[in-house]
């Protein structure tokens, strides 16, 4: 066991969630660099092939270790979940989850949870590209997944200005964690992108911290090819619920107005603009100016409304942490 640097361990019950799918050669590893800042470590053995629970409870001897075995495999947002909820019956206070692939570094535990314990973040979450040496091991198709899905990511879950949403090296407040939505989180590899989404409708803030991920022989099942269309479908289905519920539901103010006109106008000016080209067109007769200014004017005025509400939105990212007032 390691000494942790830092004193947070004299304040806060840390508990280490390590989902665990194939990474029998990896999770023994994984376990050693754990600090003392951390009291428990639940293993979730999410019907591994290669048996990893039981490697764990052979082979490990640190006794903060616990081991939950599932018996069909849920995916790496249930096995988390599991985590979860066994992590809030020991009493933690924060509950940090980390890959078992050996892809991230549990020394880190106490330097990921600092936003938390200095009362400016609900949920943190690491940031492989905050420096960019810390990206020039990564394969470049990777690369460009993540700037992809992080884009998307934005959009569903509002927090437009954090990076790196699949980032699986995350901590939240017990507290926050308690008042999750948890049988509406995705169970696959959306958990994370899905974590992002339910924690900005709880109005919860999120803060990155940066990190490198150490890239070995480990294979990854996530590939660009497998999840572009689910992620895309996720994704669009979140910002729409993100937007019906921010912006019409808990409240309706000006941006709403602006969403709604802009809307509106955008889609008259466009249709009306279309059907008049293709009139045009087919007749030879070029349209007149005030059906041009017709078809352009709402357009204009669309397009600025619906720029107005994307930059309220850029700014309306959650500020206060929420596990202050819980």
């Amino acid at each position: 066991m390691l000494e942790t640097p830092h004193l947070y361990k004299q304040n806060y019950v840390i508990t280490a969630v390590v989902p665990c799918y194939r990474e029998r050669n990896q999770i023994l590893s994984v376990l050693s660099k754990f600090d003392d800042a951390v009291k428990h470590i639940i293993v979730v053995d999410d019907a591994c092939p290669e048996d990893t629970g039981k490697h764990v409870k052979q082979q490990c001897n640190d006794k903060r270790v616990q081991v939950i075995v599932n018996k069909e495999n849920q995916g790496v947002g249930g096995a988390t979940l599991a985590g979860y909820e066994r992590a809030l019956e020991l009493g933690a206070d924060l509950i940090v989850k980390i890959d078992g692939d050996g892809q991230m570094d549990p020394a880190m535990v106490s330097t990921l949870v600092r936003p938390i314990c200095s009362g400016q973040a609900d949920y943190a979450k690491g940031n492989r590209f905050y420096r960019l040496e810390g990206i020039s091991g990564m394969p470049i198709p990777r690369i460009i997944g993540n700037f992809v899905l992080s884009f998307a990511s934005k959009m569903s879950s509002g927090y437009w200005k954090n990076f790196d949403p699949t980032n699986g090296f995350t901590a939240i407040h017990a507290k926050v964690a308690s008042i999750l939505p948890r049988d509406k989180l995705a169970r696959d590899y959306f958990f994370e992108s899905d974590m992002l989404h339910q924690l900005n409708i709880l109005r919860a803030v999120v803060a990155d911290v940066p990190m490198e991920a150490n890239y070995g022989e480990e294979t990854s099942s996530l590939t660009i090819s497998k999840i572009l269309m689910p992620f895309a479908y996720n994704h669009f289905v979140n910002f729409m619920r993100r937007i019906f519920y921010t912006y019409f539901l808990r409240d309706f103010n000006i941006a709403s107005l602006e969403l709604v006109l802009g809307v509106i106008l955008t889609t008259f000016g466009t249709i009306y603009g279309a059907i008049n080209w293709y009139d045009s067109l087919i007749s030879q007769v070029p349209a007149y100016t005030g059906t041009i200014i017709l078809a352009a004017l709402p357009f204009l005025v669309g397009s600025y409304l619906l720029i107005n509400f994307l930059n309220f939105d850029l700014q309306n990212q959650p500020k206060t942490p929420l596990h202050l007032s819980l």
